[in-house]
């Protein structure tokens, strides 16, 4: 194996990532292995799990798959597997499942692989798609009883598994591939094998520190014969570095115990810095057939656009012009692109009035690339190649690109998709997943798109069968999907109900409805009263609505008509709307003039209206807006309260959330993803940061204004972007001058959410990536909750309703619970029945 030390990259953002990376350190997997015993103490000393949460959906919309296991000899049987949804079982084709991985200690899910002939069921957890929401997993998991028990076989220090691969005929022998870590670097990633059944582990192919094993595959006919796609990548909370010249292709003819890099130089693949995720898929009927996918990071020329449309200008073609440039700009195309709503550059502006501003040198004919540059453009904007389809006939020894056009497929972010599948009975016919679904029928010359109007993009998954041509199973972040005619027809088999909710909310109806936003899903509400059943398809009325598009995010509902609704996408994409109305309603970004600096959206950016005065709205990027009017116009009521941190090409520097006293109208607080605090007693014309007693270097989850104290306050600290899980919660009583910590037995386990319960003031409820946990004594002690639940499941947001005294949990992986907090409160303010029933628990 090859043997190299770990790349040092001198970006700025990097610099800053690694600065704070030494400070808060990975939480090691001996901490992570102690979560099991304390959430095992917290749930078998509740109190609470006497009553239940029930699931309200929705499944209209699914969740994201990330592999698929099918029944070779009965392909109406099958495995899917959510990224943070578990595991679920059909044997009906799609028409109904069954969840069998809920009872384990982690819900995320990298790989799975079956043994059709022992029914033994493997699962490799944590995600491998290196999202911002890739939970990490605790390794590798085995059932032999399709899911009704699960034995733990250890690699905690995986975090994220890309494959399990299992011999064909020796039931004792697997390998998987481990990624390792998803923001920092650690040496437990590579290749692993077992040849006692998962017993003991052995590392057999290791590179460096930052690069991991993502893909594998197999000779069926010689299983001594393996490849492995290794991939270097580094992830911090501002920067997103997706390849490395320690990329590359591993073979091994001796069941992995020695590995060869065969996509070195002179072997006709892609090979250096920018040589990012591979996906790889062999032939079976002939192995030496060997297709592999990589997302080529490399840089086009710029003689690339060539064959682009020149009809139009686009973000590109404004960048390093100088005066004389600037003014040559056409001037039609010019006045197009000014007036596109897309860019958002004010009307007040012509092309001949830039053209003359530019000239007398009130702006700088840099205005528009400064303008609409930011890092979330700088991840779709970079000029790569992408995806590319390589060939090998000769087991690896030489590969040739298969196509001469590029492939349009992966929008920039490769590191999401990075799967390439061959039919099991036709050597040409190749599947190549990304934002779209393309198939080749000729060895990857040309692709054809086979997602139709009712698929979903961002696909991640694959099955071909080989008895019957056309039956194509698609995994995405729509659910699955199923084809009989190579794609010219599909259905949906979403029963399960396994929505990724990032927040949730409630209006004041009659019944009330709940809102919620969803990772590439929207937004959308329906009733607390719904039950999901099959009888929506013969009246073709679902009980949840669609508001929105793209990755859903926070949702604020007038309570004065449960009618007006502010909810959006990502980065800060918000609007107002009338529910029951024509249009997409009426924008609420704030507005900047060009020559201005630019603003900075969170990936979820905060909004908040206040219900003192439900005209008020409060939005936040890297300043704090208020509206006056609903949004119609906002001011920027702050400078810059984050840290001003470098820039990389992911948003950093933001405001994450906001909170306003329920007791004191324009006593407000908020907090960013760089640790920073802050709160105004004006109405948010006055700001003081208040962190400096607190941890550095987190992202801070929730600040939450207490409603029974004026001078109260909490907050929720989370390390999840720098591997670190330790469970942080504070509070203060004098508006956050001092804090103390009421983390208390919390288990290592990133918090997401915390709310008091309006009704008692010792009870508080806290969301962590593991699950939900009650105070029921002001954070001296907390207990599981998680009756109704998968055993652990991320929880993101949750709300309690103020009239029916009911909590909505949004679960990230598996949709809306909800349940009465009645009992809660009873055994907070009863203390004779409190010890009843501790009495009743411990059996005395």
């Amino acid at each position: 194996m090859r043997m190299s030390t770990p790349k040092v990259l001198l970006s700025i953002p990097f610099l800053f990532a690694g600065y704070l990376s030494a400070q808060v350190k990975p939480t090691t997997a001996t901490e992570r292995l102690a979560v099991v015993q304390q959430r095992k103490n917290a749930s078998a000393q509740s109190l609470l799990n006497q009553v239940s949460f029930y699931n309200v959906g929705p499944s209209i919309m699914s969740g994201r798959v990330v592999d698929m296991e099918v029944n070779p000899d009965d392909p109406t049987e099958m495995y899917v597997a959510y990224a943070s949804g578990g595991l679920w079982h059909t044997i009906n084709n799609g028409q109904s499942f069954k969840p069998i991985f809920d009872s384990t200690d982690i819900l995320t899910i990298g790989d799975i692989a079956v043994n059709w002939k022992t029914r033994a069921i493997w699962v490799g957890t944590g995600e491998v798609n290196s999202s911002r929401s890739s939970y990490a997993g605790m390794g590798i998991y085995r059932s032999a009883n399709n899911g009704k028990t699960w034995e733990y076989l250890g690699l905690p220090e995986s975090h994220h598994i890309g494959k399990i691969l299992l011999h064909p005929t020796n039931d004792q022998v697997a390998w998987v591939a481990a990624l390792g870590h998803l923001y920092s670097p650690n040496k437990e990633r590579g290749v692993y094998k077992t040849s006692d059944g998962g017993k003991q582990w052995k590392q057999v192919l290791y590179v460096d520190d930052n690069t991991g094993a993502v893909e594998m595959d197999i000779n069926p006919q010689n299983p001594e014969e393996l490849y492995a796609a290794m991939w270097y990548k580094t992830r911090s909370a501002s920067n997103l570095v997706e390849s490395g010249s320690t990329s590359g292709i591993y073979k091994s003819t001796n069941g992995g115990e020695q590995w060869q890099l065969i996509s070195g130089a002179g072997s006709g693949f892609p090979n250096g810095e920018g040589v990012g995720r591979i996906g790889l898929a062999v032939f079976p009927k002939n192995p030496s057939i060997v297709y592999a996918i990589v997302d080529n990071n490399f840089r086009q020329p710029d003689t690339a656009r060539k064959n682009a449309d020149t009809s139009r200008y686009v973000l590109s073609d404004f960048k390093g012009l100088t005066k004389e440039t600037f003014a040559a700009l056409d001037n039609k195309k010019l006045q197009s692109f000014i007036a596109s709503p897309r860019n958002g550059i004010p009307s007040k502006y012509t092309a001949a009035s830039l053209k003359e501003a530019v000239a007398a040198d009130r702006f700088p004919p840099s205005v528009i690339w400064d303008y609409l540059y930011d890092a979330n453009t700088a991840l779709f904007e970079t000029p790569i190649y992408g995806a590319q389809v390589y060939k090998s006939t000769d087991a690896g020894k030489s590969w040739t690109k298969t196509h001469e056009k590029g492939i349009n497929l992966y929008s920039t972010y490769g590191y999401y998709f990075g799967k390439i599948f061959v039919s099991p009975t036709r050597e040409e016919k190749i599947i190549i997943t990304g934002v779209d679904l393309l198939m080749s029928t000729d060895g990857g010359k040309k692709f054809v798109s086979i997602g139709k109007e009712n698929v979903h993009s961002d696909h991640h998954a694959i099955w071909m069968s080989a008895s019957k041509d056309g039956h194509i199973i698609n995994g995405n972040d729509g659910g699955c999907n199923i084809t009989y005619d190579d794609g010219q027809h599909w259905f949906k088999a979403n029963t399960p109900a396994v929505g990724q909710f990032y927040a949730v909310a409630v209006d004041m109806a009659k019944p009330y409805n709940v809102y919620g936003g969803l990772q590439d899903n929207g937004t959308w509400y329906g009733s607390n009263t719904t039950r999901e059943s099959y009888r929506w398809y013969d009246s073709g009325e679902n009980p949840y609505k669609s508001i929105n598009g793209g990755d859903g995010m926070q949702v604020q509902v007038d309570w004065r008509d449960n009618k007006t609704v502010y909810s959006g996408s990502q980065f800060g994409a918000y609007s107002r709307q009338t529910l029951g109305t024509p249009g997409r309603g009426t924008s609420v970004r704030p507005a900047r003039d060009l020559g201005q600096p630019a603003l900075r959206y969170n990936w979820q950016t905060p909004i908040l209206l206040s219900r003192h005065q439900q005209d008020v709205f409060y939005y936040g990027s890297n300043q704090f807006h208020r509206s006056l009017n609903r949004g119609d116009s906002m001011v920027s009521m702050s400078a810059d309260l984050t840290t001003n941190p470098p820039q990389g090409d992911v948003p950093f520097g933001t405001l994450t959330t906001i909170s306003e006293s329920p007791i004191r109208f324009g006593l407000l607080y908020l907090g960013t993803d760089d640790g920073n605090i802050h709160v105004s007693r004006d109405g948010g014309y006055t700001w003081n940061l208040i962190n400096k007693k607190l941890p550095k270097g987190l992202y801070v989850s929730r600040v939450v204004a207490s409603g029974f104290q004026e001078g109260r306050v909490y907050a929720t600290l989370n390390g999840y972007r720098n591997d670190h899980f330790t469970a942080y919660v504070f509070v203060s009583d004098d508006y956050g001058t001092n804090w103390r910590s009421i983390a208390a037995n919390l288990p290592a386990e990133p918090v997401n959410v915390l709310r008091e319960d309006p009704a008692q003031e010792n009870v508080l409820y806290v969301g962590t990536d593991g699950g939900l946990y009650v105070s029921i004594d002001g954070g001296s002690n907390y207990m599981m909750w998680n009756r109704g639940l998968p055993y652990s499941v991320p929880v993101h947001d949750l709300v309690i309703h103020p009239r029916e005294n009911e909590l909505v949990l949004g679960t990230h992986g598996r949709s809306l619970y909800i349940a009465s907090v009645n009992e809660i409160r009873r055994l907070a303010s009863d203390a004779a029945y409190r010890e009843k029933k501790q009495k009743e628990l411990s059996g005395n």
